[in-house]
């Protein structure tokens, strides 16, 4: 028995021929962004059923009977994920700039703030996500697939790179957002501190709650006097991530190049070598469903190395223990071509058909539409919340670039990757940009340059005192 999720196709990649590029980054997640439908059809089903579906969902929720289980969340979260992409696929040119994704990130949000969606229903969605571990399921799968089906070549000669636009664009993003603070009077160590590092830190974890108590700590009042701005910067900033995202991937669709090396439809290096070694191997048509069980073992099992690592050696985030299982995997070749053909086949048919439901649950449990609002009334935090991701993602493409990188890859990631609110912005960003094949390098991005953050940031506060005095 096998399985068709998805047909790869060099020649359908939108702004490319044949053989100009690996088709699978870029169409990899086509299901999330265009559906092509045959018929009515929505979350891939004739939409007579999904409305006979729904509404079943709709009143058990009503009458306070959905089951608060992972099964539960599941069709919760891919039928409403299916129904928003499936609106935003109504509206040419504006869907390849990211509306499928922006509205299965935000609208749910919308309506659990204007108290339209049933409390049952919350409840499951956010005990799907949180508690029963939908986005460690979700992340660790994109990474184990992404990095042991990638070529060992372009893992040994990205890596390295890698350091010089995380760094970079993290002192670039300081210092000019300090400027900038200090030129329109909103202060330079309050522009550091209270915009920029809480939106670099790359997630909430590592960034507003611990930088709270910090800050706190230091000028003697509470860590939630500091809470709301650090979480509405952070999570504005993921607006603007999204957006961005989604104009690279409209001009990689139209294949804009404005200059060698500005855009590589989804490849990250941009070096002489071998184009079997340098570039993603193209994806199967099919998988047997016994491949595929063995994906999902093998990622259960890195993810439970990862956690064990953090256990006894806590400096890293399980995250960046299980990139690093993978990769020493992968560079070491441990594991038979199948077993990496496995995983690789696993993650691409989760990273094919959960991302809408991912989006949803994320929404749902995560994002305060509140926050955002209250936001929005001040111009000045506007202001430097748009030119920290900005200034972020400019340098990092620019930075990318040097070290032999495409600009629209580096600007991604760790630009706008860094800038975004970790795992669930990741997931919404990638999207957006269509290249959740780099998940792992966002991942170790949010991980690695998050703690880096977190100690500059603690080496800043004292003058955060000082200013407050």
């Amino acid at each position: 028995m096998s399985l068709t999720p998805r047909t790869t196709d060099p020649a359908t990649v939108a702004g490319q021929p044949a053989g100009s590029g690996p088709a699978t980054p870029v169409a990899g997640s086509r299901a999330v962004h265009h559906s092509y439908p045959r018929g009515f059809r929505i979350a891939s089903m004739p939409g007579a059923v999904y409305f006979v579906l729904a509404a079943l969902l709709l009143l058990a929720a009503l009458t306070g009977n959905l089951p608060d289980s992972m099964i539960a969340g599941f069709a919760v979260t891919i039928l409403l994920g299916g129904l928003l992409i499936w609106i935003g696929n109504l509206f040419p040119v504006v869907r390849d700039y990211g509306l499928p994704t922006i509205l299965c990130t935000f609208v749910p949000a919308t309506l659990l703030f204007l108290g339209l969606l049933p409390e049952n229903l919350v409840t499951v969605v956010q005990n799907f996500v949180s508690g029963y571990g939908f986005l460690d399921f979700f992340v660790v799968t994109i990474i184990a697939g992404s990095i042991l089906g990638m070529p060992r070549a372009l893992l040994l000669k990205a890596g390295p790179r890698f350091a010089v636009p995380v760094v970079g664009c993290l002192v670039a993003t300081f210092l000019l957002v300090g400027l900038l603070g200090a030129v329109t009077g909103f202060g330079f160590i309050e522009g550091i501190l209270m915009i920029a590092a809480p939106i670099m830190a790359g997630g909430l974890g590592i960034g507003a709650v611990p930088m709270s108590e910090m800050y706190a700590a230091r000028t003697g009042g509470t860590s939630e006097a500091f809470m709301g701005d650090l979480l509405s910067a952070v999570v504005v900033a993921n607006i603007v991530c999204i957006l961005i995202a989604g104009l690279y991937n409209g001009l990689s669709k139209r294949g804009t190049q404005l200059f060698v090396g500005f855009n590589g439809h989804g490849e990250l290096l941009r070096v002489q070598g071998k184009s079997s070694e340098l570039t993603m191997p193209p994806k199967k048509e099919i998988s047997s469903f016994i491949a595929l069980g063995k994906g999902l073992a093998i990622a259960g099992c890195l993810f439970v190395l990862g956690n064990l690592a953090g256990a006894f050696l806590p400096a890293l985030h399980p995250y960046a223990w299980t990139i690093i299982a993978a990769a020493l995997i992968k560079i070491f070749g441990l594991f038979p071509k199948e077993l990496e053909e496995a995983s690789s086949e696993w993650g691409d048919m989760i990273s094919n058909i959960m991302v809408p439901a991912l989006l949803v649950g994320v929404s749902i449990t995560f994002i305060k539409i509140d926050d955002v609002l209250a936001s929005l009334g001040n111009p000045m935090f506007i202001l430097l919340t748009v030119c920290t991701v900005i200034i972020a993602t400019v340098s990092s493409g620019l930075l990318g670039w040097l070290v032999k990188f495409h600009f629209v890859e580096a600007a991604i990631t760790p630009g706008l990757v860094m800038a975004d609110t970790g795992g669930s912005g990741d997931v919404s960003v990638l999207s957006a940009a269509n290249r959740m094949h780099l998940m792992p390098f966002a991942a170790l991005t949010n991980r690695v340059g998050g703690a880096l953050v977190l100690f500059l940031t603690s080496l800043l506060v004292p003058l955060l005192g000082a200013a407050a005095g």
